[in-house]
């Protein structure tokens, strides 16, 4: 990847992926977020959002503020940290 501009290091996705995206017709930052996967590694969004955010509001003319963040989901029930971390078969 040399050259490339990361935008999420989670999931290893690129400045020109999101752009891709955007130039297809996709202006939806849970769109996005599904398709690409940015915002759902270890750091939950905390780097890569902003960024999309900042990239989809360039490509798009709207500002930043006018861009809902997308929504947080939590576990449908509780989970141990062993069942996530691999360390239970459960």
């Amino acid at each position: 990847m040399a050259g490339k501009k990361i935008v999420c290091r989670c999931n290893d996705v690129t400045v020109e992926e999101v752009e891709a995206l955007i130039d297809s017709g996709v202006t939806d930052i849970e769109e996005i977020k599904r398709l690409l996967r940015v915002g759902m590694g270890p750091c939950q969004g905390r780097t890569c959002i902003p960024i999309v955010l900042s990239i989809l509001a360039r490509k798009t003319g709207k500002k930043q503020e006018e861009i809902p963040l997308p929504k947080a989901r939590v576990p449908t029930r509780p989970v141990r940290v062993e069942v996530i971390v691999g360390g239970d078969d459960e």
